[in-house]
């Protein structure tokens, strides 16, 4: 059953309420697909583990690095989410950005 949920992409955050964290978009979700936005926030927060661990050897410029590439699909993913089962102002707003297109 679909329920409101609060996603900050940027703090990697989701909330049944819309306090005390910020938030950037509300979505009518179910419980399958929360699961699946807070599994993508932890593959993300993984990746940039790794990056911090690669980013002390400077040889690798970031377009390049394949863990950087792992983190824009991952957001990519987020925001494809977001589009589906946000409102019509959230999906005009997530189309407008370069990584819809």
């Amino acid at each position: 059953m679909a329920r409101k949920l609060y996603v900050s992409v940027s703090g990697r955050r989701i909330h049944a309420a819309p306090r005390p964290f910020p938030w950037e978009f509300a979505i009518e979700a179910d419980s399958g697909t929360e699961f699946v936005i807070r599994r993508l926030f932890r593959q993300i927060e993984e990746a940039e583990w790794t990056n911090f661990l690669r980013a002390h050897l400077p040889a690798i410029p970031y377009h390049l690095d394949k863990e950087n590439h792992q983190i824009d699909r991952r957001v990519m993913k987020l925001y494809a989410i977001v589009h589906e089962y946000g409102d019509a102002e959230t999906k005009q707003f997530i189309e407008e950005m370069p990584y819809f297109r």
